[in-house]
């Protein structure tokens, strides 16, 4: 008789956004399906810090392992958030509390995930944006406010700018995935590591302020079960390239109440079945 048991999974979300009260009650609701699973979280759980801490120490507590990269939101220094921390030293802060709580980051060393589907690495990065990805145009105005924010509260101490912040990241990244051995890998950032994600934004504007075009072949290069990735708040899945990408991020409440389905974990690995996906963008 065939047996009953659930089979780990190495599941993942972001843009949780907790700011929200009506995702503050979906985030709750995020539980492992056995005591075995393993939780990416691809960026953007707040724009205040104690708030991203509470948050992945909560998972930390229900998952045997979370992954952690940050988003744009979770390094904002907004006036509200105590902590005034700006750039690298707020990026740094972040993960000392991560691994105070067993969560692990871009900065520790990569995991290997050995359940269903595994062995693989799960290498969590953290690239930022360069402004080196440009769409053609598509009718309609971008959102300048989202710019903006960036403007405003992302700060780069002690880089002068996003594009030297972003430089430093891909480097560093680059010779850490180099040193990878032949396992598998599973890419994690917040940012699509390509641009053909960014052509189904209706504000095409918002391209650069998305990606980098420095990451462009990182797929190609590795052994890549799958790219996980957020920021879009469009979730789907894609095959580019003949590799797997999970777009999982949960976005604003006015965003995910339209969908036909509620947000959630997305299955990573064991992978899904190929008849789930086609090549190009599904829903997710």
């Amino acid at each position: 008789m065939a047996s009953s048991r659930v089979r780990p999974t190495l599941w993942a979300i972001s843009d949780l956004h907790l700011g929200h009260p009506e995702n503050q009650a979906l985030f709750l609701r995020l539980a492992p399906s056995t005591p075995d699973d393993w939780l990416i979280v691809a960026g953007d759980v707040s724009e205040r810090s104690g708030t991203i801490v509470q948050a992945l120490a909560h998972l930390a507590h229900h998952f045997a392992q979370v992954i952690w990269t940050p988003g744009n939101h979770d390094l904002w220094t907004h006036p509200a958030d105590p902590l005034t921390l700006r750039g690298v030293a707020r990026y740094d802060w972040l993960v000392e509390r991560c691994r105070h709580h067993g969560v692990i980051t871009p900065e520790d060393e990569f995991p290997v995930w050995r359940g269903p589907g595994g062995p693989a690495v799960v290498a969590p990065l953290f690239t930022l944006y360069d402004f080196s990805v440009h769409l053609p145009s598509h009718p309609g105005q971008s959102d300048d406010d989202i710019i903006l924010n960036d403007y405003a509260l992302l700060h780069t101490d002690p880089y002068p700018s996003v594009i030297e912040w972003c430089a430093a990241r891909v480097a560093y990244s680059r010779e850490r995935l180099d040193a990878l051995g032949d396992l598998p890998v599973v890419l994690v950032d917040h940012y699509p590591l390509v641009a053909e994600p960014l052509l189904n934004l209706f504000h095409r504007g918002l391209a650069p302020w998305s990606a980098t075009a420095a990451t462009a072949r990182w797929h190609l290069e590795h052994k890549t079960l799958a790219v996980v990735y957020g920021h879009l708040h469009m979730p789907q899945r894609a095959v580019y390239d003949g590799v797997r990408f999970e777009e999982v991020s949960v976005g604003a409440p006015r965003e995910w109440a339209r969908r036909p389905t509620p947000p959630g974990l997305r299955p990573i690995l064991p992978a899904p079945k190929r008849s789930l996906f086609r090549r190009g963008v599904t829903p997710a």
